[in-house]
């Protein structure tokens, strides 16, 4: 079963309480399983947890916080983004060079997924295709959140006009998650 590390869920979590407090985190925790709740509560940044999990927490976030609008995954990967590249990973942020930051895609991706793999393309002077293959498992809001993450990573790089389109989804029908990413 894929997995995906505790930062991932932990920077959620932040977001969360940034947002709606401590009480916020409570009303989120609240929408989930009771086995869930005990997770959440002592999430380690270095461990694995269940894919499931992760998306059973955004699923709760944007019921509870975001009004069930869909647009507020890419938010929670802003944040993400924002969060785990201004600390522990700060090391991977090219300044200036969005192809030398997207190039570091596959390594990035081995960060927070135990399997499949995410691959860069360099498409023009400033644009490029991001491909993640062989993911376990999927999901649409994921997918949303990736496009949220490479849009601020891209411009903590320093870059304008970020945009991040995805092209193909394999949880829309798919056989890869791509996206088409460009700046000015």
């Amino acid at each position: 079963m894929q997995q995906i590390k505790g930062a991932v869920l932990k920077s959620r979590l932040a977001f969360v309480e940034e947002l709606g407090g401590k009480d916020g985190v409570a009303r989120v925790l609240a929408a989930l399983p009771a086995a869930d709740q005990r997770t959440l509560k002592l999430v380690f940044t270095s461990n694995w947890y269940p894919f499931p999990l992760g998306r059973a927490l955004d699923e709760a976030i944007v019921q509870v916080l975001g009004d069930g609008r869909t647009d507020f995954f890419e938010r929670l990967g802003e944040a993400s983004a924002e969060k785990n590249l201004s600390t522990v990973h700060a090391g991977y942020l090219t300044n200036g060079d969005g192809h030398a930051f997207l190039s570091k895609s596959p390594s990035i991706y081995s960060l927070y997924y135990e399997t499949g793999r995410r691959e860069y393309q360099q498409a023009g002077p400033r644009e490029g295709v991001l491909t993640t293959h062989d993911a376990e498992t999927f999901s649409a809001p994921d997918c949303l959140t990736v496009v949220g993450w490479y849009r601020k990573a891209l411009e903590m790089c320093g870059l304008k006009g970020v945009q991040v389109r995805e092209e193909e989804c394999r949880a829309k029908g798919g056989t890869v998650c791509r996206y088409r990413v460009r700046w000015e």
